[in-house]
């Protein structure tokens, strides 16, 4: 019989290493990590990160302590894996950060948007999003229609 006090663990939706397969997320993780950085820590903390603040407080440690980027970036990756229950894979977080930054940051990246964010708008953006529930469409004036 089960143990009902263990919870079952999810697959990541793409692997590690899987980073050409979302060519554009893995242009910008090559030459904009912080940006990835601050998009995925936006969602991860539901909005109490802007994704201007974990951009800054990254490149600001990647900058003064390159270290230490990691190690700040690992504890998303782990905040990542509680809310959605994915696997410790193919190893801790830290070790994988600290081995293979951008291709986690690539993975983290790709794995919420295939659970259904935009990573471009931010965590207001997904919120409203699924508020409206609406979809708007452009307009010939560059507006927005319902």
């Amino acid at each position: 019989m089960a143990n009902p006090t263990m919870t079952s663990k999810n697959e990541w939706s793409s692997g590690l290493f899987d980073c050409f397969s979302d060519a554009s997320s893995c242009c910008l993780t090559i030459w904009c990590p912080c940006v990835t950085f601050g998009r995925i820590a936006e969602i991860v903390d539901e909005g109490g990160t802007t994704c201007c603040e974990g951009a800054a407080w990254y490149l600001l440690l990647l900058w003064l302590a390159p270290i230490c980027a990691p190690l700040y970036s690992c504890g998303y990756r782990s905040k990542l894996r509680n809310q959605h229950s994915l696997e410790s894979s193919p190893c801790n977080d830290c070790l994988v950060h600290f081995c293979c930054e951008n291709c986690a940051l690539c993975q983290e990246y790709r794995e919420l948007q295939n659970r259904g964010f935009d990573m471009s708008v931010g965590w207001k953006g997904n919120v409203q999003k699924q508020t409206r529930g609406v979809a708007m469409a452009p307009t010939v004036e560059g507006g927005m229609k319902r």
